[in-house]
């Protein structure tokens, strides 16, 4: 179901975080979403590992938090 990559292979992608974050850094995730996947990191170590789960599993996620 999820599985993680490196973040060269991710480096692509649009990432977002949330607006809620604010601007002080602080303890922070961001997304960023390509046809078949979810992709999760933490913003403060941008080059570090990412989590990749399915649309289906991060749409499951939102809809039970």
């Amino acid at each position: 179901m999820s599985n993680a990559e490196s973040s060269t292979v991710a480096s692509d992608l649009a990432w977002f975080k949330s607006s809620y974050s604010g601007t002080e850094g602080g303890q922070c995730v961001e997304i960023a979403a390509d046809t078949q996947a979810v992709h999760i990191r933490d913003s403060k170590t941008v080059a570090g590992p990412v989590i990749r789960v399915s649309r289906e599993a991060w749409a499951g996620f939102l809809g039970e938090a």
